[in-house]
């Protein structure tokens, strides 16, 4: 599927039915600025909680609020035109009930514009997320490593390995036997993002896991350099736009304190007399 042909964005049954196709493409966006630069290149762009770590300095996503969500939710939707908008239900929002998942998808959904939310878990979230596509929410998944739980993960590990790729494989059949749309494998062995790949009927999306998935997606601001406090084995760097940044703001603090800039071109003359 190429979301560059399309006149209007896919649906979450558009990414559905791409399953076993050309690979689809997401990145992460938070800005409405980002949101414009990859419209229609990505098939769908996430919304993800990872913007606390990325934009409000937050030591993991699990600060992050529903109303930061909503408003970074909204910024993107207001880039986008040919790419689906998803986003990511933050810590705390949906792991009490279903009734409460409810509650904040349809809150975010009706204030964003949004096609689909996202939530972390596997087996234990399968009743949410029947529950929730039921009503009308479509459901992106999210298993393997899922930072909302490090505290009980241990850590930013990859996952399914040490006897584990057998409840990894039950968690993907889970989310997808409730109705999810699509899941996103998060640092997982590549020969097990392929298994998972080939015995699920939805849509799998690597990062961190495979060239095998259905689809890649990466956190925009690692892949253009401009987050660099750290750098997973999984990120390719495209674009070194953090240093170019920081060269940038230096030669501006220099040419300030040399008086050099601003030049006679960025100022402006005073009217001429009689014009």
């Amino acid at each position: 599927m190429s979301a560059t042909a399309r006149k209007t964005a896919p649906l979450p049954e558009d990414i559905r039915a791409a399953k076993g196709g050309t690979p689809l493409v997401s990145l992460t966006a938070y800005t409405t600025p980002m949101a414009r630069m990859m419209d229609g290149h990505c098939d769908f762009v996430l919304v993800g909680d990872s913007v606390g770590m990325v934009l409000h300095g937050l030591p993991s996503t699990l600060g992050v609020t529903l109303e930061m969500m909503i408003m970074h939710g909204q910024a993107v939707a207001r880039g986008l035109d040919k790419s689906m908008l998803v986003i990511d239900m933050p810590f705390g929002s949906y792991e009490e009930s279903p009734t409460q998942a409810f509650r904040s998808a349809a809150r975010i959904m009706r204030e964003t514009g949004a096609a689909a939310i996202k939530l972390e878990g596997g087996q234990h979230m399968a009743e949410t997320i029947a529950f929730l596509v039921a009503r009308g929410i479509p459901v992106m998944a999210h298993i393997g490593l899922t930072p909302q739980s490090i505290n009980t993960l241990g850590g930013y590990k990859v996952q399914g390995r040490d006897g584990q790729a057998g409840a990894l494989l039950a968690d993907a059949r889970a989310v997808t036997e409730a109705g999810a749309f699509s899941v996103v494998l998060e640092k997982v062995p590549a020969a097990l993002a392929d298994q998972i790949t080939a015995e699920i009927a939805i849509p799998t999306i690597g990062i961190g896991a495979s060239a095998g998935c259905d689809g890649q997606i990466l956190v925009v601001d690692d892949m253009l350099g401009l987050f660099t406090t750290f750098k997973p084995k999984f990120v390719k760097r495209y674009a070194e736009f953090g240093t170019a940044g920081e060269e940038a703001i230096k030669t501006y603090a220099t040419e300030v304190r040399a008086r050099s800039f601003p030049a006679p071109e960025h100022t402006f003359a005073d009217k001429a007399p009689g014009k």
